[in-house]
């Protein structure tokens, strides 16, 4: 009982504390709130005092911004007047010394550009006199262009009236056969047949069934013989020349094979191997042109089989002129074994010859080396025993003018010519 007094008592002292304390702050308090009420009230009548102050000063600035707004106006536009005025005097100065300086400028530019247009003008001068003759030229080319175009024109119509005039008279048999002929001389005359005499033309042989009538006969080496006829198929092939339209050009060629074919078949038949003992079983068809041929071949393309089976080799310029050059290597080749015993014999004459030259030769230079020794003799008494004595002359005060010089010695001698029964030789000494 008396811990739980004791303990109230100090409850009771503690409450009795606080609350003494709390009074106290309370006084406190109230007095601090009465000073500041005082304050407050102080600070609230300075507020209005300076915010009437503020608003006489606003006013007073209104009232001098507005005046100094005026007369800065009144200011800025004397000014500005003042400153167009001198700014345009300034502005008209410096535009009449830019005027001055600039017309200065302008003319030395001129100059300037006056020397450098100078070449210029002086190459397109040039140029315009150089166009001028080109075009003169050119007009007196065309013109001539003009003149040759018309005399190719003219010679062109020559040339086909001309043109027209030959396939007519190809279209004669006679003709044709006369062209054939003269082509198979010239390519005999090529080969060089004519200079060895191997062809006959037009030789004429009567058998029992009639007169055979090759055209030419090759005469090879042996007693040998190739018979060759010609025949100049060209009808046909001259209207396919002429054709317009290929159906046409197709139906002439066809023809134009027929008759190579027909050609063939007819000479064939003449059985010239059997007429001729020395010709072998074939006979030589002709035909002057290879076009000819090959337009037959497009057509027929086994015709060359077809002669062969009868005994006909069909030619043309180029393979008879290849037939011709092989019959002529094997005339020479003949030749040369027929003179064969001639060239050994001439050979050895000419050996004996050249042994009986040599021999000269080798007398000739036995004299010419006796004659350099006497030379060389004679040149040095000259040396020893004459001009030591002319010399004196000088020597005693005789003009004697030009120096006498002693002639040069011979070294070189003549070269041995040595001949023996199986060569010449030469030899040096």
């Amino acid at each position: 009982m008396i811990e739980s007094g004791s303990t109230f008592t100090l409850i009771v002292i503690a409450l009795l504390g606080l609350a003494g304390g709390a009074v106290t702050v309370y006084l406190m308090m109230q007095r601090r709130l009465g000073v500041l009420n005082r304050d407050n009230a102080a600070l609230s009548a300075q507020l209005e005092a300076e915010q009437r102050s503020s608003a006489e000063k606003i006013t007073a600035l209104e009232a001098a911004r507005a005046q100094l707004t005026h007369t800065f106006t009144a200011l800025a536009s004397e000014a500005l007047r003042s400153n167009n005025e001198e700014f345009l005097k300034l502005a008209q100065e410096n535009l009449k010394q830019f005027h001055i300086k600039a017309q200065g400028d302008l003319e030395q530019k001129e100059k300037s550009i006056e020397q450098l247009v100078k070449p210029i003008k002086e190459a397109l001068e040039k140029n315009e006199q150089q166009i001028r003759q080109i075009e003169l030229e050119r007009k007196e080319s065309f013109g001539s262009l003009s003149k040759h175009l018309e005399t190719m024109a003219l010679n062109q119509q020559s040339l086909q009236s001309e043109t027209r005039n030959l396939v007519q008279a190809l279209r004669r048999p006679e003709v044709r056969g006369q062209w054939g002929e003269l082509t198979l001389k010239r390519l005999a005359e090529l080969a060089g047949m004519v200079e060895y005499c191997d062809f006959f033309e037009q030789e004429h042989t009567a058998t029992a069934e009639g007169g055979m009538r090759p055209d030419m006969i090759v005469r090879m080496p042996d007693g040998r013989e190739i018979i060759v006829d010609v025949k100049t198929p060209l009808d046909a092939y001259l209207s396919a020349v002429e054709a317009t339209d290929d159906a046409t050009r197709t139906l002439h060629l066809e023809s134009h094979a027929r008759n190579v074919v027909k050609r063939v078949r007819e000479l064939a038949a003449k059985s010239y191997w059997e007429q001729f003992k020395n010709a072998p079983d074939f006979v030589v068809l002709f035909i002057p042109g290879d076009q000819f041929l090959n337009a037959a071949l497009d057509i027929q393309r086994d015709l060359i089989e077809t002669a062969l089976r009868q005994k006909v080799i069909l030619a043309t310029p180029t393979s008879f002129v290849a037939l011709l050059r092989a019959v002529a290597y094997g005339w020479r080749q003949q030749t040369l074994a027929v003179n064969a015993e001639r060239i050994r014999d001439v050979g050895e004459e000419l050996y004996k010859r050249l042994g009986v030259f040599a021999e000269h030769l080798t007398k000739v230079g036995k004299s010419l080396n006796s004659s350099v020794d006497s030379y060389n003799a004679a040149v040095g008494s000259f040396e020893r025993q004459l001009i030591p004595g002319a010399r004196k002359f000088a020597e005693m005060g005789v003009e004697t003018g030009k120096l006498i010089e002693a002639p040069e010695p011979l070294e070189k001698q003549p070269r041995r010519m040595t001949v023996t029964a199986e060569k010449s030789s030469v030899d040096d000494v």
